[in-house]
Parts: structure tokens; sequence; C-alpha cells
């Protein structure tokens, strides 16, 4: 099983900015996240763009079984990522380390959710090793 983690606009600033999204790194976080499918005998793959288009493009090319996505701000506006996922027909999870019900009014919102599977907010980094775990039992 492979499945696709993908990461959209400034969460490589994880770590590196606001508070709210923790202290570690988004680099580090995946070489954990690695470690952790590898022993659910799940092959990773990792993409990162602070490029609407890119990750509309990545998803459209396919060759995933299993999708988790934190498109950052784009969660909260971006149709052209929505309409992209509805067309992926896998199982799909997205995610936010803070709890973005608990945000400002502008970020309480996804439209993405709407096509996707779930959504795991709030847990800090660990809502990727949550949605890998989920994709993982599924295989």
């Amino acid at each position: 099983m492979k499945i696709l983690i993908v990461n959209g606009v400034n969460i490589n600033m994880t770590g590196r900015r606001e508070a709210v999204y923790g202290s570690e790194t988004i680099e580090s976080i995946n070489a954990r996240l690695s470690e952790f499918a590898k022993e659910r005998g799940v092959e990773l793959e990792f993409f990162m763009s602070n490029s609407e288009g890119e990750i509309v493009d990545r998803l459209q090319c396919g060759g995933f079984d299993g999708l988790v996505i934190n498109a950052g701000a784009y969660s909260h506006y971006s149709y052209a990522i929505a309409d992209a996922l509805y067309s992926v027909k896998t199982k799909k999870i997205e995610v936010h380390m803070s709890n973005i019900l608990a945000r400002e009014q502008h970020r309480s919102v996804s439209v993405l959710a709407p096509n996707c599977d779930g959504c795991i907010t709030g847990f800090g980094a660990d809502v990727y090793f949550m949605a890998v775990e989920y994709l993982a039992r599924r295989k």
C-alpha cells in the first residue's frame, strides 16, 4: 500500500513559525512518520508545495492507494483542490495540526472536508500518524 502525504502552503515552515503548530519541523515529522509507516508495511510518498496548481497536478497524477492532506490555508478557500479531491477515488483524510474549530472564524471551515472521508484536527503532529494508522488498517 502506498499513501501520499500532501502538505500545502506554509507547512514547510512548521517548527519555525507560530507556536500553535508546535516546534518540530515537517522534515522531522516526515522522518518519524516514515518509520511508523514502515512498521505497518506501508510506503509513503511526501509531496509539499506552496503552489495550489502543483497540489492539484499531483492529486490528478494518482499512483497512490490512500491520501493524507494538510493543505494549510488552502483548506479554507481552495475550490480547485476541493475539485481535485472529488476526483480522487481512494480513501482521503484531511489533517490539521491545530484545532481549526477553535481558531479564527475564517479558519473554522474547510472547503476540502466534504470531499474527504474524514478530518483529524487539533492533535499536533499526531494527526498524521492517526491518519496513516487509519489508512493502513484498510489495506
